[in-house]
């Protein structure tokens, strides 16, 4: 079983908007993040502790102008905190392991899905392709894994 943790080494491999997002609970412009039009199968992981958070059969578009999905890969890799922040009332979504701020999560996602919607920095995330999934050592999720449709 990998262990997934934040580390210094991971923290300096960091850009400015993913150390910005996942280490001072910012968030990326709408509309400009990487990730945001990826319809490639595989899975979605912690930028600084890469443990496994979404798969690409759960993301959609849902025209907020951030990756969505409708629930997490791994529920016990994701914490969800109250959050008043902006004078607002939102649950903040945050990596278990490496404590990085991933987004927030609404009631407002598909209802066929369970009505969640998980709106998520690309900034806080790393790809990691259906063919590259075994190698870099998340084969156990390939069957969470399929084709964007």
């Amino acid at each position: 079983m990998q262990t997934y943790k934040k580390s210094p080494e991971a923290l300096a491999k960091l850009t400015p908007e993913q150390f910005f997002v996942t280490q001072e609970s910012g968030t990326e412009r709408p509309g400009t993040g990487a990730l945001l039009h990826n319809k490639d199968p595989g899975i979605y992981v912690d930028v600084v502790s890469g443990e496994p958070l979404f798969a690409s059969a759960d993301k959609y578009e849902s025209g907020c102008g951030w990756p969505s999905f409708t629930k997490p890969i791994e529920p016990a890799n994701v914490a969800e905190l109250k959050d008043g922040s902006h004078g607002m009332l939102r649950i903040e979504v945050r990596s278990k392991h490496g404590d990085s701020h991933l987004g927030h999560v609404f009631p407002d996602g598909p209802r066929d899905r369970g009505g969640l919607r998980y709106c998520i920095n690309s900034a806080s995330l790393r790809f990691i392709h259906r063919k590259d999934m075994e190698a870099a050592g998340y084969g156990a999720y390939l069957d969470q894994v399929e084709d964007v449709k």
